[in-house]
């Protein structure tokens, strides 16, 4: 739709000026927020006609945008990006500040249709809210490609993509997931049904054939004490032998149509609905501190990360969401409670316990090691090479992935990955972190994992901006940074 890449069929007609934010800008690094905004030419052509340079090229560039400059600085303090300078590199910003330039550009170039490819991968609370605003304030037409439910749920028509092509549904994610559910409920009494009737066309098939063969021994019975000659006997056998055949091809035809369609419908069947990880219960006791930290602060260069010191108290059977903006230490301050840094002030106490920390690069995960290898790593309680597979394939890892590299593996089966090797391990961890988890998955493996941590029992700590996310899981409370 970008025009980036042509169709291999068909073709794609965009009416109007278009503006492409996508997913990846990691080529745009050397290029300055002034190019990447397309607007270096006609500052320039500005800069130069308000010096007297009186050149026509000057004025063909500039097109009478002579607010151009003023408009530039009003979205990009729209967007909290006043402190930056435009002539200053994409490549030195974080990537919350780069999804925003971004984004500023179709503010200033008001474009009629808008392209999204997950803008909300790297933006804060703040910075989502700000694009939720936009969405709903624009008269561009917006495309947007996203797992970010808050943001669908402000399109007024969803798309379906799949290998089956396109299906459209008339309304927000929210209508889209509810017709779903009445799809998946339709679908599921599909394969009760056919169940019911390959059970019944398999009883009618050995009903069939046991009343069949007992009237041909009855039938043989009274041929032999008849006295008919054994050729015709001979041939009186063939016939019932071909007529049994062209009975059981009959009865296996129909079972083998019902047993095709029941395949198809059972493989339509979401797969989140087989990937369950059981938990065990945690073997601490509800409320027992895990860690405690008091008057707890880091810094860089010489400067405190946090205004205030931090104090907290993690227990046993906690579910808490630590907030922020992005470069408000998050991911520091856990790194800080599980011991890998050292704060600058303050003490922190642990008990011992176990956790796992899941960030959103799965880095967990030993990219060098093939899909079984890993997953064998959380066989603690030695289970036999079979069941370790079965467990795999549940997870949709087939016979012809147990070989593969892990550092091929996309976001969402790096996380399918880790929840069979949860499933796998005897013990559940007593702690969980997760760190930004949903931030490179689609919506399947979205429900997947939410699924799987509603089903968690132990302590959960949560850095995430997905507001839906933290609902379904049941955060109940919240650490907020400044």
């Amino acid at each position: 739709m970008a025009k980036e890449i042509e169709p291999q069929e068909g073709n794609v007609t965009v009416q109007g000026d278009l503006v492409y934010v996508p997913q990846m800008f990691g080529n745009f690094d050397d290029l300055s927020i002034a190019q990447c905004l397309q607007i270096d030419q006609k500052l320039d052509a500005l800069q130069k006609i308000t010096a007297g340079e009186v050149d026509e090229v000057y004025f063909e560039i500039l097109n009478d945008d002579w607010d151009i400059e003023e408009r530039t600085w009003q979205t990009l303090q729209y967007w909290k990006l006043d402190g930056l300078e435009l002539n200053q590199k994409l490549g030195s910003l974080s990537g919350g500040q780069k999804t925003k330039v971004l984004l500023a550009g179709m503010m200033i170039h008001e474009p009629e249709v808008i392209l999204l490819d997950e803008p909300t991968n790297h933006l804060d609370l703040e910075g989502r809210n700000l694009l939720y605003d936009f969405i709903r304030k624009t008269k561009s037409t917006v495309v947007m490609v996203s797992h970010d439910r808050t943001l669908l749920n402000l399109g007024d028509t969803t798309y379906e993509l799949s290998n089956l092509g396109i299906s459209t549904y008339g309304g927000n994610y929210d209508f889209y997931a509810g017709q779903k559910e009445i799809e998946n409920e339709a679908l599921q009494n599909d394969i009760h049904s056919k169940e019911r009737a390959l059970k019944k066309a398999r009883e009618k098939e050995r009903e069939t054939l046991e009343r069949k063969q007992k009237l041909d021994a009855r039938g043989k019975g009274k041929q032999e004490k008849s006295g008919v000659a054994r050729i015709m006997m001979n041939t009186m056998r063939n016939k019932a032998e071909n007529n049994s055949s062209r009975l059981k091809a009959v009865h296996a035809e129909k079972i083998e149509g019902i047993s095709g369609d029941l395949r198809n419908l059972r493989s339509s069947v979401r797969n989140a609905d087989q990937m369950k990880v059981n938990f065990n219960n945690s073997g601490l006791h509800s409320g027992k501190i895990l860690i405690s930290s008091e008057e707890v602060n880091f810094t860089y260069g010489g400067e405190n990360l946090w205004k205030e010191n931090l104090s907290l108290e993690i227990c046993s059977g906690d579910r808490i969401a630590i907030k922020g903006r992005n470069g408000s230490g998050k991911t520091t301050l856990i790194k800080i409670l599980l011991g890998n840094l050292q704060p600058a002030t303050g003490k922190i106490l642990r008990a011992d316990f176990q956790w796992i920390y899941i960030d959103q690069e799965y880095s967990l995960i030993d990219k060098k090691a093939t899909v079984y290898e890993f997953a064998q790593r959380f066989n603690d309680h030695a289970l036999p090479e079979p069941e370790v597979k079965t467990l795999l394939v549940r997870f949709l890892f087939g016979k012809e992935t147990w070989d593969k590299k892990c550092e091929v593996l996309s976001g969402g089966e790096r996380l399918r990955l880790l929840l069979c090797g949860l499933s796998i391990s005897q013990k559940s961890p007593d702690l969980i972190i997760l760190d930004e988890p949903t931030n490179n998955l689609d919506l399947q493996n979205v429900a997947i994992l939410t699924d799987s941590i509603k089903e968690y029992h132990g302590t959960l700590l949560v850095i995430s901006h997905d507001a839906v996310f933290l609902e379904e899981i049941g955060v109940r409370s919240e650490v907020l940074l400044e």
